[in-house]
C-alpha cells in the first residue's frame, strides 16, 4: 500500500516493499526488469496529486497524443528471408542501483501484474492460429495526432464563418485584403488607441486560423510599438504555438529573446507556449534552452511544462530512463501529477516497447486519483498492436469501455489496424458498423484498413477494389496509403496491369505517390517477371528524386536476379550502396538463390567469401540456399559440407524446414552408403579369392541374334 507521510513542506509517497513480479515469464528482459529483491529504503517524493488539477490552455494537451515516428513499413516480397533474433542486454547490478526507474519499481507496494490485460475477447469465435501476410505498409500515421489546429489553439473552427462586428472585423478585412507590397502595420495607422489588448489577442487567434502568419508577425510588431504597448503574456501564448506549427521557429526565438524583462512576462504559461511552439517545429535543442532559461529565472514549472518536456525528450531520442529522471526532478520541486503527465510518460515507455511498465505507471497514477483518458488507452493499444499482441488490445478496449471512456475514431482505427494485420476483413467490417453506431464517421484510415485487410489475402483483390469504391462513394478522399493498399492487393493476385492503372489514377487525381506506392508497384511487376517495366519504374523514381528504402532495394534486386539479369542486379547493389544502403545478409541470400536457380551454383562460394569480406555473418537461410543448390545438381559432398558448417555455427532453421532438409540428406546418405558398402565388399572378396572369374568366350558376328535354350 502507498501512504502519505508528511515531511517538511511536501508529503512523500512511500511504497512498502513486496515480492511483485514486474514482468511475468521473463527475467531481465528489459531495462526495468530486476533480478534482486526490492529495497524498502527507496521512495518517490512527489507533491500530492489532485484529482481535479487546474485547467491548462488547450494548446498543450494534444501534444501528448501519439505521432508516427517510425518509418513506415514497406511492401515485402515472398522471397525475403527474414530472421528475427532476440537480443537482450544485461546491466550490472550497480547500474541498476542508480537507475531512477529501477528505484521506483523497487519501491512498489504490490507484486500483482496490471489487471485487465488480455482478459477479454472482442469476439467469441476468434481465430487462434494466424498466417501473417507480409506487411506492405506501416500503417500510416496514427490518428492520435489528427487534431485540427483550431482545437489545439482553443479557438474557433477554421471553417468559413462570418467576421465579428466592430474593430476586430474591420482589421480582419484589412488583413485579408492587403494591397500588393504593403504590410498590415502600415494599414493600421488610423487605429492607434482604438484597439484594446483583449481585441489584439482575438485578432491574433483569428489570423492564425486563416493562415495569415506574416500578418500575425506584423500585427504583433505594431502592438509592440504602441504607447502603451499592447503586447501581453496572453498574446504570446497565442502567437508562439501558431509560429511553431507554421515552421517559423527562427522568428519565434527572436520574439522570445526580445520579450520585456518585466515580472508579468516571467510567467510559466509564456514559457510553456514557447516550448510548445519549438516542439511543433522540431527545434528540440531550442526547447531545452528555453527550459534552462526558465530555471535560471526561477520560474516554477507546472504539470504542463513537465508533460511538454517529457515529449521533447522522447522526440529528441532520449531514453525512458532519462525521461523518468526528469519526472523525478519535477516531483522533487513539487510539480503536480496530471493526465497530461501520465499520457506523456505512458507514450515514452510504449515507444521503447515497455508496455508492462507503462501499465504499472498508469495503475499507480489512477490509485493516486489521476484518471486515465482515451488518449492513454489509445497509446497503450497502439503499442500492443505494433507488438502483434491482439489479446492485450482486446482487453484494453474492454477495460476502456468498462471504465466509461468513450472510444474515439482513433480507438476504432487501432482495432481495425490490428485485425487488418491478422487478415480478418470480416471483423474490420463489423468494427466499421460499430463505429457508425457510436456516432463516429469512418475516415480515410478506417477504409484503408479494410482495403488492406482484403488486400493481404490472396484472391481478394476484387473485394479490396469494392472497399476502395465504397470509400470514394461516401465522399472520403483516398490518400497515398489507400492507393498503396489497393496496388498491393492487385500485386498479390498477379494483376500487374490493374496495379499500374491504379497508380496512374492516383497521379491523375493529384495524390502524390509515396515511396511505399512505388515499392508496391515494383513488387507487382517483380512477381510478373517484367524486368523492362521494372527498370522503367526505377528510372522514373530516380527522375522524381524518390529515394527507395531497403525493401525497394530487395524487390529490385530479386526481380532482376531471378530473371537472370545479374549485371543489372549488381548495378542495383552498387546504386543503393551510394545512397547509404549497403548490401545485407538478405541481399546475398537473394543473389545466391538467383544464381542457384539459374544453374550458376559455382558462384556461391565466391558470394559467401564476399559476405565474409564485408563482415556479414551468414544465417540459416544462406546455408539452406547453398545446400539445396548443391543437392539440385547432385553434388552431395558439398551439400553435406555446408550442412556441417551450418550446424557448427548454430544457424539452424525452423523445425519443419530442418526436418525436410534432414530427410533429403538422409535418403542421399543411405544411397551413397549402400554404394560404398557394395564396392568395399567387392574389393574384399576379390582379394581373398571368393569371387568366381567369369570366362569370356569369343563372340561371333551373329551373337546378338543368338537364341537362348528354352526360349521357344
Amino acid at each position: 500500500m502507498a501512504v502519505l507521510v508528511h515531511q517538511s513542506s511536501h508529503p512523500t509517497l512511500i511504497f512498502s516493499p513486496s515480492p511483485r513480479r514486474i514482468c511475468s515469464n521473463s527475467s531481465r528482459a528489459s531495462l526495468l526488469v530486476l533480478s534482486k529483491p526490492f529495497a524498502s529504503s527507496f521512495s518517490l517524493s512527489a507533491t500530492p496529486p489532485t484529482p481535479h488539477s487546474h485547467p491548462s490552455p488547450a494548446i498543450f494537451l494534444p501534444l501528448l497524443e501519439q505521432e508516427s515516428e517510425e518509418p513506415e513499413e514497406q511492401p515485402a516480397t515472398e522471397n525475403q528471408l527474414l530472421l528475427n533474433e532476440d537480443e537482450g542486454e544485461e546491466e550490472e547490478e550497480d547500474d541498476d542501483f542508480d537507475d531512477p526507474i529501477v528505484r521506483f519499481f523497487r519501491s512498489r507496494s504490490s507484486t500483482k501484474d496490471p489487471s485487465h490485460e488480455g482478459k477479454f475477447s472482442l469476439q467469441s469465435n476468434r481465430r487462434t492460429h494466424w498466417r501473417l501476410a507480409p506487411d506492405f505498409d506501416s500503417e500510416h500515421e496514427s490518428d492520435l495526432d489528427d487534431v485540427p489546429i483550431s482545437q489545439l489553439m482553443g479557438s474557433a473552427s477554421v471553417d468559413a464563418r462570418p467576421l465579428p462586428e466592430g474593430i476586430v472585423g474591420e482589421v480582419m478585412k484589412i488583413a485579408s485584403n492587403l494591397p500588393l507590397n504593403a504590410t498590415l502595420g502600415e494599414q493600421l495607422s488610423g487605429y492607434e488607441g482604438r484597439i484594446s489588448d483583449k481585441e489584439c489577442v482575438e485578432l491574433l487567434g483569428l489570423m492564425g486560423d486563416e493562415g495569415l502568419m506574416m500578418g500575425c508577425l506584423y500585427f504583433f510588431e505594431w502592438m509592440r510599438l504602441q504607447e502603451p504597448s499592447l503586447v501581453t503574456p496572453r498574446a504570446c501564448t497565442i502567437l508562439f504555438p501558431l509560429l511553431g506549427r507554421s515552421g517559423m521557429g527562427d522568428q519565434m526565438m527572436v520574439l522570445f529573446n526580445n520579450l520585456p524583462q518585466s515580472k508579468e512576462f516571467r510567467d510559466v504559461h509564456v514559457y510553456n507556449a514557447a516550448i510548445s511552439g519549438l516542439l511543433c517545429c522540431g527545434r528540440y535543442e531550442d526547447a531545452c534552452h528555453v527550459y534552462e532559461v526558465m530555471e535560471v529565472n526561477n520560474i516554477r514549472p507546472d504539470h504542463v511544462t513537465c508533460a511538454i518536456m517529457i515529449t521533447v525528450m522522447r522526440r529528441s531520442g532520449r531514453s525512458a530512463k532519462e525521461v523518468w529522471g526528469l519526472f523525478e526532478k519535477m516531483n522533487r520541486i513539487g510539480v503536480q501529477w496530471s493526465s497530461e503527465v501520465m499520457g506523456a510518460l505512458v507514450k515514452s515507455f510504449c515507444s521503447e516497447g515497455l508496455m508492462k511498465e507503462a501499465l504499472i505507471i498508469q495503475s499507480e497514477m489512477e490509485e493516486q486519483g489521476i484518471p486515465s483518458n482515451a488518449i492513454v488507452y489509445n497509446t497503450l493499444m497502439d503499442a500492443y498492436v505494433k507488438s502483434n499482441q491482439i489479446e492485450e488490445v482486446e482487453g484494453l478496449f474492454a477495460e476502456m469501455k468498462a471504465k466509461g471512456h468513450k472510444p474515439t475514431s482513433a480507438t476504432f482505427n487501432i482495432l481495425m489496424d490490428a485485425y487488418s494485420r491478422r487478415m480478418q476483413p470480416e471483423v474490420v467490417e463489423k468494427l466499421l458498423l460499430e463505429m457508425e453506431d457510436a456516432g463516429l464517421e469512418p475516415n480515410v484510415r478506417s477504409y484503408t484498413c479494410l482495403i488492406s485487410a482484403y488486400g493481404r489475402k490472396k484472391k481478394k483483390s476484387d473485394m479490396a477494389a469494392n472497399a476502395f469504391l465504397r470509400m470514394k462513394k461516401v465522399g472520403v478522399r483516398p490518400t497515398s496509403h489507400s492507393y498503396t493498399a489497393l496496388i498491393h492487393a492487385y500485386s498479390l493476385d498477379g494483376w500487374h496491369e490493374k496495379a499500374y492503372i491504379a497508380f496512374e489514377n492516383m497521379q491523375r487525381e493529384g495524390v502524390k505517390p509515396s515511396v511505399e506506392s512505388y515499392t508496391a508497384l515494383l513488387d507487382a511487376f517483380r512477381r510478373a517477371g517484367d524486368t523492362q517495366t521494372l527498370m522503367k519504374i526505377w528510372k522514373f523514381m530516380r527522375r522524381e528524386k524518390v529515394e527507395g528504402t531497403q525493401v525497394t532495394f530487395n524487390i529490385l534486386l530479386d526481380g532482376f536476379a531471378k530473371q537472370g539479369h545479374y549485371i543489372e542486379a549488381r548495378d542495383v547493389v552498387s546504386e543503393f550502396g551510394k545512397l547509404g544502403l549497403p548490401p545485407t545478409v538478405m541481399t546475398y541470400n537473394m543473389l545466391m538463390n538467383a544464381y542457384a536457380r539459374g544453374g550458376s551454383h559455382s558462384k556461391l562460394p565466391q558470394l559467401l567469401k564476399e559476405m565474409t569480406t564485408l563482415g556479414l555473418k551468414p544465417d540459416s537461410f544462406t546455408y539452406m540456399t547453398m545446400i539445396y543448390a548443391y543437392v539440385r545438381v547432385r553434388d552431395f559432398r558439398r551439400a553435406f559440407f555446408y550442412h556441417k558448417q551450418m550446424v557448427k555455427t548454430g544457424q539452424v532453421p525452423d523445425i519443419k524446414t530442418y526436418e525436410k532438409l534432414r530427410a533429403i540428406l538422409n535418403v542421399k546418405a543411405a544411397t551413397k552408403n549402400r554404394k560404398d558398402k557394395s564396392a568395399i565388399l567387392g574389393i574384399a572378396r576379390s582379394t581373398i579369392g571368393l569371387l568366381k572369374v567369369k570366362k569370356k568366350g569369343k563372340k561371333d558376328e551373329f551373337w546378338k541374334h543368338k537364341k537362348r535354350v528354352g526360349s521357344f
